[in-house]
């Protein structure tokens, strides 16, 4: 019978399997699901599946960089043990890697690694090593100098934050600077104008609320609320900040005396926006203890 691409869908989903086993399963057990699964179990490809409904907030991000462009790629594993494992921290190179050939992270999942799809890597190593793993996200930039930085370092190249700064002129060292420099401050943006205007609204009103309450004339308010959000956008944006390395100066000025212009930037650090579930031992061990 014909396999539909739905039902694939449906069973990957299900298994965590990559989508030529999930075709296969389905193909040789004339399209019944739960019979795949099963197939797919016997044949040690089914793994993934009971480990998917587990948070993978841990982990590490990769940076590569070739030439003018950069990326960064965060893989996620259940543990931080895992991402001390060697066999892990290969995988993740090789996705960096292949990363820099692709434009977003679902080209990523689709792409080449070792003679099959990231996708199928992942599902293979969440079957050896016994963790629920996921390819979250990816990010490039571009221009005449890219530089990295990661923080943390698990190994050459990856880590707990991944940071990336692309440049019109000036050289890496400068652009490592900068890339430390964001590590250390993590801007929300390079300038005002790449700000989310919610949040500048947001944070605006935050300021007309605290500035009412002094009681002083409207006029002396909105003075008051031009400075402060001069000093929020000083603290937010990237060319705004005091450098780290001269807090006298701004980064934009640092960049100046470079000879540089930073174009684009990208910091990632595992597992933000990832919410946690906690829990305590004893309510782990009486879970075990149910079944």
């Amino acid at each position: 019978m014909a396999i539909t691409a739905a039902q694939v869908k449906e069973l990957r989903e299900m298994t965590g399997a990559g989508m030529m086993d999930a075709k296969k399963a389905l193909t040789e057990n004339d399209g019944d699901l739960e019979a795949a699964i099963d197939w797919l179990r016997t044949k040690g490809l089914a793994k993934a599946a009971k480990k998917s409904g587990r948070t993978a907030a841990e982990g590490l991000v990769a940076v590569a960089v070739d030439g003018g462009k950069g990326v960064a790629v965060e893989v996620n594993s259940e543990t931080d043990f895992v991402a001390k494992n060697a066999e892990f921290q290969t995988l993740v190179g090789g996705i960096a890697s292949a990363a820099l050939s692709v434009a977003d992270v679902e080209a990523l999942g689709a792409a080449d690694l070792n003679g099959k799809p990231v996708s199928e890597n992942i599902t293979d190593a969440v079957a050896k090593i016994g963790e629920h793993m996921t390819l979250r996200r990816m990010a490039t930039v571009e221009g005449d100098v890219v530089a990295s930085y990661v923080h943390n370092a698990a190994t050459t190249g990856m880590g707990q934050i991944g940071v990336l700064v692309a440049l019109k002129g000036g050289d890496e060292s400068f652009g490592r600077q900068v890339a430390m420099h964001i590590a250390a401050a993590n801007p929300s943006a390079l300038s005002e104008a790449d700000l989310d205007p919610a949040i500048v609204e947001k944070e605006k009103q935050v300021q007309i609320d605290i500035a009412k309450e002094s009681g002083k004339p409207d006029a002396v308010i909105e003075k008051m609320i031009v400075g402060r959000m001069k000093k929020f956008m000083a603290e937010v944006t990237l060319l705004g900040q005091g450098f780290v390395l001269n807090p006298d100066i701004t980064v934009e000025q640092a960049a100046k005396e470079a000879g540089a212009e930073i174009v684009g930037y990208v910091r990632m650090q595992v597992g933000e926006g990832i919410e946690k579930k906690e829990e305590d031992f004893a309510a782990e061990v009486a879970k075990v203890a149910q079944g």
